[in-house]
């Protein structure tokens, strides 16, 4: 059966509508022509949109939603859940968590703030059985995962003998084998120096006991992303995140990628000027200006919101200093030849100078980055807090008047600092569904997603058109997922299966020799064991290559 979203004001910026009165047409799943006869119509479900806001579904580019890290956040933090409890009803299951929620809580989260598509932003690849078995659980929204790839032995050891091609071949097979939608690469170099506890700090500086260098790994997975052409480009986590300083080394990272496409993620705890060890200040006009000169970059901001939140991520030596810098409880972990990781519990304050500098970089990154459409809204959740404060987030973008009176709350010498009350740019309604939709289903390679053109997925959101934009995006009228309406009045009425979004690149199945031989050397699990087989991705869907 048909359903109709009619008379309501459109923006569609994929297609360039924007605010026109339009109808929205779907059926089977996808947006449609309109009915063809009045037969149909009168048979059609119609909901009225008349002075209500259409886009299409949210698409989060970077968010930590399922997997080893994910979970162990939830464990970590047992306090995280009190006080923030969904009981179980006939129809829906039971949840917990603030920042780190339950998978159900996940689903119906994001899916009552009008998002359908969420990618999980870093699995290890010995552990993606585990993040595939998360996704699978989490209901409405559909998602895929990026693999981390920045500290892998195999990759690194093709590196040091210039065999790029078995590199290219390996990614390949690895992307494969763990039904992976991405290369994800953090921290290139230092995360393999932390298990000797030492860390890379230039993009030349030495992985020890592999002779290669942060540099080598970037340039080599760029260019094997573009030879296998993925959808999305390489996702980077760069040097020295959160180091005062590192906004040098962000920039020297842009121009060292010699304009080949990639994606630096949440690029707020990026673009810190100041000496290694002391405060950090704000170099967002200097890497907002290298963004706006590189065409080839897009970015997500990774937005501070003020509140708890989670640190989970894997660059292990971040949360060692983390731990040391806040005295707050800590957990390390090492996975076996590929990566590392952690977490630590943070609570962002506004009178706290560091943090009002982090709240006001983001902000400073969305208003100083000329194109909307290589920036987009994340928070890193959990890492800068949750991501249901989008609305929030949004709210600041739109509404300089809320903006001012936000940063009369941060702390005052931060804000002398700040060129914060000096950018006067508010966000368009149309822009908002750039960085939330349309832009970022653009940079991940999806072609049905992000718009409402007629073919494209039937996930739609229906908002009323509120001056409070924070109390408009938080609570849509309406959410429809696959052509089924989900959400109504910002709560959930229907829960349904999403699917999980991953590649099958092609390679030379030679390099399998040599990696059998590898796995008996150096893993505790045998080849024939570490791919993910498709019992764990039930509802998969293969994404085309370019």
């Amino acid at each position: 059966m048909m359903l109709g979203i009619l008379n309501g004001r459109v923006y569609d910026p994929i297609n360039e509508v924007d605010g026109e009165i339009r109808d929205v047409w779907m059926e089977d799943g996808r947006i449609a022509d309109p009915p063809a006869t009045d037969e149909e119509r009168q048979e059609a479900t119609i909901i009225d949109a008349t002075g209500l806001v259409v886009m299409a579904g949210g698409v989060d580019i970077h968010s930590h939603i399922a997997g080893a890290k994910v979970n162990a956040g939830r464990k970590f933090r047992p306090e995280d859940h009190r006080d923030h409890i969904r009981a179980r009803t006939s129809q829906f299951r039971s949840g917990a968590g603030y920042t780190t929620p339950s998978t159900a809580m996940m689903g119906y989260l994001y899916a009552e703030m009008g998002y359908t598509t969420v990618m999980e932003a870093a699995t290890a690849p010995l552990v993606a059985r585990h993040t595939h078995e998360e996704l699978e659980d989490i209901p409405i929204l559909d998602t895929g995962a990026y693999i981390t790839m920045g500290n892998n032995h195999f990759i690194m050891e093709s590196i040091r003998r210039g065999e790029r091609e078995k590199a290219r071949d390996y990614v390949a097979w690895l992307l494969r084998a763990t039904k992976g939608y991405a290369i994800k690469i953090v921290n290139p170099g230092g995360v393999e120096n932390w298990k000797w506890r030492s860390n890379v700090k230039e993009l030349d500086d030495e992985v020890i006991g592999f002779e290669v260098t942060p540099r080598q790994i970037l340039e080599t997975l760029a260019w094997v992303n573009e030879e296998l052409g993925l959808p999305h480009v390489p996702h980077i986590h760069g040097l020295n995140l959160g180091h005062a300083g590192n906004a040098r080394t962000t920039v020297e990272t842009v121009k060292a990628l010699d304009g080949r496409p990639c994606h630096f993620c949440h690029l707020q705890f990026l673009s810190y000027e100041g000496e290694p060890d002391g405060l950090p200040r704000s170099g967002a006009v200097e890497v907002a200006k290298t963004v706006n000169a590189y065409p080839n970059v897009t970015i997500d901001v990774g937005q501070v919101v003020f509140g708890a939140a989670t640190t989970m991520t894997s660059d292990g030596p971040l949360q060692y200093r983390l731990r040391q810098l806040t005295g707050n409880k800590w957990l390390n972990d090492d996975v076996e030849a590929e990566t590392g990781g952690g977490l630590v519990p943070m609570e962002y304050a506004p009178r706290n100078a560091a943090n009002a500098t982090q709240w006001a970089i983001g902000l400073e990154l969305f208003l100083l980055i000329d194109d909307p459409w290589r920036v987009f809204l994340t928070t890193d959740h959990p890492n800068a807090g949750p991501f249901f404060r989008y609305p929030h987030v949004i709210k600041l973008l739109m509404d300089r008047q809320a903006r001012a009176e936000a940063l009369q709350g941060i702390s005052a010498s931060i804000r002398k600092r700040s060129t914060l009350a000096q950018l006067d740019r508010e966000y368009s309604l149309y822009e908002i569904a750039i960085i939330t939709r349309a832009g970022t289903a653009r940079a991940l390679g999806l072609a049905n997603k992000g718009h409402l053109g007629v073919g494209a997925d039937a996930d739609v959101a229906v908002y009323a058109d509120l001056d409070d934009r924070e109390e408009m995006f938080a609570s849509p009228r309406y959410v429809i997922k696959d052509g089924e309406i989900v959400v109504e009045d910002g709560e959930v009425v229907r829960e349904r299966h999403g699917r999980t979004l991953y590649v099958e690149p092609g390679y030379d199945h030679t390099v399998e020799k040599e990696l059998r031989s590898y796995f008996q050397d150096y893993y505790t699990i045998q080849f024939d064991n570490y791919p993910v087989s498709s019992d764990y991705v039930s509802r998969g869907e293969v994404v085309a290559c370019r």
